[in-house]
């Protein structure tokens, strides 16, 4: 944390990654998201969401019931392809897991009523040829559900090929881009909040009034993309989470005071927001019935094990290939926005690299470290409301 605070700034956002974080002892995870917090970053606890209530808040509540934090962030992975989910060992579609969506949802809606611990959360699901076709619908499902974000990651060919049962590249980010959009029931225009590569990434985020989506920026408005530029411009720098109230409106003060013609620029964006959303009537009504929630729909599409290997052995030596795919692959990784920390070294290293190239070799050592042909095995209480779990030693020798 201490070297991302230096490489990124003083305020970022990081996420917390197993494995399967649920298996940290709450108090563990909780600390692990306060040292998070210490260093400026604002975390996200990555989870297939197979824990109970009293997991989460033995994580978010002290020893006397009093919340360690104002607000968590969790990001939860459901799909079909999954095995092992208590209730849902193999799963046959993916509206069988609809109702374990919603019951990992209702946790944070029953945190904040009952302790104030307001909460982000992020629906995950992996796509590939066989779940294609049910994007649309569980877009659908889960709008109706209290997620933040909806976000897709179409297979590549990375880890263990005793799973690649599938042409993947059947899958592309235009075709998922298409479901989303279906399941939405109306366009969801991503180009004027664009991160990264667009061929690895799309992103679109606005507010949703009474189930009607009203995007931040709307590149195809001359209007929105100027309004854009110029905030942005100015005010890019400006850090408004983790600020406390008092601090935060001094900044907002200062900030009008050096450009006192950007504040009708904001009142002109926010004007066109609200009349994508339906008009002001429309917007107040959904105010009043508490139906107004930021939205963000997103799209991760990784690089497959085969090209990201030899382009970043390139990259490495300073190189370009002439093979248009891997050229490909080096432009895509040159413009990673998702990178993995790596302190020992000094550098941030791109996600697809640290799973197609660094992970093979880490999980080599893990295998090693944590063997499980031969070893005793020990049955021991999982973390609080969690069902049992198997723990494994080194095998004895003889």
């Amino acid at each position: 944390m201490r070297f991302l605070r230096e490489l990124r700034g003083p305020r970022a956002h990081a996420q917390l990654i197993g494995g399967e974080v649920s298996l940290l002892s709450a108090a563990d995870h909780a600390a692990a998201l306060a040292t998070m917090r210490r260093y400026g970053r604002e975390p996200m606890s990555m989870t297939h969401g197979d824990f109970d209530d009293e997991y989460l808040r033995d994580v978010v509540l002290d020893e006397d019931g009093s919340p360690r934090f104002d607000r968590v962030s969790f990001a939860a992975h459901f799909d079909s392809l999954m095995r092992g989910r208590r209730g849902a060992v193999r799963p046959r579609s993916e509206a069988e897991l609809d109702p374990f969506r919603a019951r990992f949802a209702q946790m944070f809606v029953d945190l904040q009523r009952d302790h104030g611990v307001r909460s982000y959360l992020a629906h995950n699901m992996t796509v590939t040829p066989s779940n294609l076709g049910e994007v649309a619908s569980t877009t659908r499902v889960v709008l109706g559900m209290p997620f933040d974000m909806l976000s897709f990651q179409p297979a590549a060919f990375v880890g263990d090929d005793r799973r690649w049962k599938e042409d993947f590249a059947e899958v592309s980010i235009d075709r998922v881009w298409a479901q989303i959009e279906e399941g939405a029931g109306q366009r969801l225009p991503w180009q004027g909040t664009q991160f990264g590569d667009p061929r690895c990434n799309r992103y679109a985020t606005g507010m949703r009034v009474d189930g009607r989506f009203a995007a931040l920026i709307d590149p195809d408005d001359p209007r929105d993309v100027a309004a854009r530029d110029r905030l942005l411009a100015h005010h890019g720098g400006v850090v408004f989470g983790g600020t406390r109230a008092a601090v935060l409106a001094v900044k907002i003060l200062r900030a009008i005071a050096r450009h006192p013609g950007d504040l009708a620029v904001f009142v002109g964006q926010v004007r066109r927001i609200v009349r994508r959303a339906g008009g002001v009537r429309r917007t107040v009504r959904a105010a009043w019935r508490r139906r107004i929630r930021s939205t963000s729909f997103v799209v991760h599409n990784f690089m497959d094990a085969a090209q990201v290997a030899p382009a970043w052995e390139l990259m490495e030596r300073g190189a370009s290939s002439d093979d248009p795919l891997l050229l490909e692959t080096q432009e895509r990784l040159g413009a990673c926005m998702y990178a993995m920390s790596h302190p020992e070294t000094g550098r941030l290293v791109p996600a697809c690299v640290q799973h197609s190239v660094l992970d093979p070799a880490e999980n080599a050592a893990l295998r090693r470290l944590l063997p499980l042909a031969g070893a005793p095995v020990a049955i021991t209480a999982r973390p609080s409301g969690l069902t049992t779990v198997r723990q494994t030693g080194r095998p004895a020798r003889s």
